[in-house]
């Protein structure tokens, strides 16, 4: 059964930087450990405005984020002091665990042009047991990253497990991500073996049980349910899930499964606790001062 399908709503990072906000959704805030998700692009900017994109350095706690590019390259930063430019296929795997913080930056005026920047931003929650644990950043290149093909079906595993198919991405809870590509009229179905389980059409559209589904859409289902998917058009999925881990409290840029841990990173962020980028440390997102908004709708300056 379908249990929900979840409109992504326009959200500003920065001029000419505009995302879909899919997850969190106020009925339903998680799919598996997967806590946030926004689709950002293709993008259309002049390359000398590409400075105002960037994500300066801002703070997480209790959670990983995953970058993954269809097109462009973005340039990462962090406390550990890792600098990394992410290209497409790549996975790119932060532990915030206990506090990190990093920028994003858009320093390739070539990777800009013609709307190529496309990106997929997703946090995933971590289990009680790794909240607190050592932050970590991991490049994977695509060739560590299986890839499936069949008629009219190719598909990429980001991470976990599903198909059949596994990789070295550490994940922290059982989970599946997976970059699907359809070619018209292709049936495809949903790994089994997750209890939650969600279809996000990025590009064309789908129909499932006589329902069609377009770009922008995420569709949730539960275990035991095995729908089949038809490619109405050439599409662009990503199916993301796994094992829930719990109620998650999630405020600006941190996810925790208490309260109280929240508000000590809010301090700790507002008294320079969280330790800058040392290549990128002459600017900052401040923490916002007025949060009367809902908990579960993060900052629009949050990308991740």
């Amino acid at each position: 059964m379908l249990e929900i399908v979840i409109e992504a709503r326009k959200a500003s990072l920065a001029p000419g930087m505009e995302v879909r906000r899919i997850l969190p959704f106020r009925m339903r805030r998680m799919v598996g450990p997967f806590i946030f998700m926004d689709h950002a692009g293709p993008v259309t900017v002049r390359p000398e405005e590409a400075r105002t994109m960037d994500v300066l350095p801002h703070p997480h706690i209790g959670l990983s984020t995953v970058s993954y590019l269809f097109g462009g390259q973005v340039t990462h930063r962090d406390s550990l002091g890792v600098e990394q430019i992410i290209r497409p296929g790549e996975v790119n795997w932060m532990t915030a665990g206990k506090g990190i913080a990093h920028s994003e930056r858009f320093e390739d005026p070539a990777a800009l042009a013609g709307g190529q920047l496309e990106m997929i931003q997703t946090w995933v929650a971590l289990p009680e047991k790794d909240e607190e644990s050592t932050p970590t950043f991991v490049n994977y290149k695509p060739d560590v990253l299986p890839v499936f093909t069949d008629k009219g079906v190719w598909m990429r595993l980001i991470a976990g497990d599903a198909f059949g198919l596994m990789n070295k991405v550490k994940t922290h809870s059982p989970l599946f991500y997976v970059h699907v590509l359809l070619e018209k009229e292709t049936r495809f179905g949903l790994p089994k073996e997750h209890s939650e389980r969600g279809v996000y059409v990025a590009k064309g559209s789908i129909e499932v049980s006589g329902q069609t589904y377009v770009a922008g859409q995420l569709l949730v289902f539960g275990k035991g349910v095995d729908p089949v998917i038809v490619s109405k058009e050439p599409a662009t999925l990503m199916l993301l899930g796994g094992e829930p881990v719990g109620e998650r409290f999630i405020w600006w840029n941190f996810v925790s499964s208490r309260k109280e841990r929240i508000e000590q990173a809010k301090a700790d962020w507002k008294e320079g606790r969280i330790i800058l980028p040392p290549a990128d440390n002459h600017e900052f997102v401040p923490l916002p001062e007025d949060r009367t908004r809902p908990a579960g709708n993060p900052s629009p300056q949050a990308l991740s």
